[in-house]
């Protein structure tokens, strides 16, 4: 079974490799509305200085929160040190806040169409509450 699992990712790779993405359709990405500055402060569970977090709209773990800023930043290449800083320090809070942090929890941050960015606002993914495999909701086993 994890054998054919190397050889699909191997060929899901391969393939990939062999498209880019170009500057003009990253510009065309980075335009598009964001679903995140329409959110009304009362979906907010918290904030800091220039973030703030809301439950995923899309849970993929009984805890899934997303650390949002609150100007928006297309993506994390475009995001100052002390920006991601203060996210991940949010991230932290909120993760002890809802009781994930003694099993553990894991943090994500989709980067450009390859990385699965699907809004172009960056966004921490914070999710917990169960035992996550590789990928959330996916655990390899034999």
């Amino acid at each position: 079974m994890k054998s054919l699992i190397i050889l699909l990712f191997g060929i899901l790779v391969s393939n990939s490799l062999s498209a880019n993405v170009s500057v003009e359709q990253l510009e065309l990405l980075y335009s598009k509305p964001s679903v995140f500055e329409s959110k009304p402060e009362s979906e907010w569970l918290a904030q800091s200085e220039n973030a703030f977090v809301i439950k995923s709209k899309y849970p993929q773990a009984p805890v899934h929160l997303l650390v949002i800023p609150k100007e928006r930043v297309p993506t994390i290449l475009q995001a100052s040190e002390a920006l991601i800083g203060e996210m991940f320090s949010l991230a932290r809070k909120v993760a002890k806040e809802n009781g994930i942090v003694q099993d553990g929890f894991r943090i994500i941050i989709n980067t450009h169409p390859y990385g699965g960015q699907s809004v172009y606002h960056l966004h921490i993914h914070v999710l917990g509450g169960k035992e996550l495999g590789w990928a959330p909701g996916f655990r390899l086993t034999d």
